[in-house]
């Protein structure tokens, strides 16, 4: 007879019934407890179809031409959030009739946090994962690559030319440039014709660094060159103007930046 047996036996036997079926309950009220908890998360992630038939029907009644995403909550109640593909997030109430435009800021202690550039910045690493590094024109250190930057460029722009001239101290850092185009005067312009003659260059490091150093370069563009898929690739992920800096967490970085402020932000000493 084992000491749990002994103990056992000092225990009247109802209490020993009482103490079981006590125990199932309780087992059982946890795992309720769960199942409700995850039911009510499901329904929460899932818009009522007859508000969102309501808000997008009421969308379209204003503005037919333009294409709506699904509907979704918002973190504010009571308001439905809704994205335009290209375009901005709307904040519809729940008749459709009233909405606002933008982005929604939530307050933090010692902060406003853009919410809606967090989810912004999760499609810019979807879909700059998705391009073919064959697509881009890559300057990477000599020794081993700690973080990575993506930069849509031209050739034009001064501090697209003043960044590129940061890349050699950015490499020595260990911090590979990843360049995609970007004509800011837009598809069929000379810079659209300069950006696709290094990027069908037979060498294209150096014949891009050529444009940025205002050096004479005959031009020649090729069939099938990513110029303008990577321009509009640009402009869906909030690309406005050149240089354009996109770290590997899709964080959005408008401008130029020394190599050394770079070297800060990417935690690179």
């Amino acid at each position: 007879m084992t000491l749990f047996d002994i103990y056992l036996e000092g225990i009247p036997l109802k209490v020993r019934i009482f103490r079981n079926i006590a125990s199932v309950l309780t087992v059982l009220s946890l795992v309720m407890g769960l199942l409700a908890s995850g039911a009510i998360a499901a329904d929460r992630e899932v818009v009522d179809p007859v508000v969102s038939a309501t808000i997008l029907a009421k969308l379209r009644s204003g503005r037919g031409d333009l294409p709506y995403g699904p509907v979704k909550f918002s973190p504010v109640k009571g308001l439905y959030q809704v994205d335009v593909p290209n375009g901005p997030t709307l904040f519809v109430s729940g008749d459709g009739n009233y909405f606002v435009a933008g982005d929604m800021y939530q307050v933090k202690p010692g902060m406003f946090v853009n919410l809606q550039e967090q989810t912004r910045a999760d499609e810019r690493v979807s879909l700059l994962a998705a391009v073919p590094q064959s697509e881009q024109i890559i300057f990477s250190p000599k020794g081993e690559r700690l973080a990575y930057i993506n930069v849509f460029t031209d050739v034009d722009c001064v501090f697209c030319r003043k960044l590129h001239k940061e890349v050699p101290a950015l490499n020595a850092r260990g911090i590979e440039v990843r360049y995609l185009a970007y004509p800011r005067a837009g598809l069929g312009s000379a810079g659209f014709k300069k950006l696709a003659t290094a990027w069908c260059a037979d060498d294209p490091e150096t014949t891009l660094t050529r444009f940025k150093n205002k050096e004479s370069v005959d031009l020649k563009v090729c069939a099938n060159n990513p110029v303008a898929k990577q321009y509009s690739l640009g402009s869906r992920l909030g690309v406005t103007g050149t240089p354009a800096l996109v770290l590997a967490d899709g964080t959005l970085i408008p401008g130029y930046r020394t190599a050394d402020e770079l070297a800060k932000v990417l935690g690179v000493n």
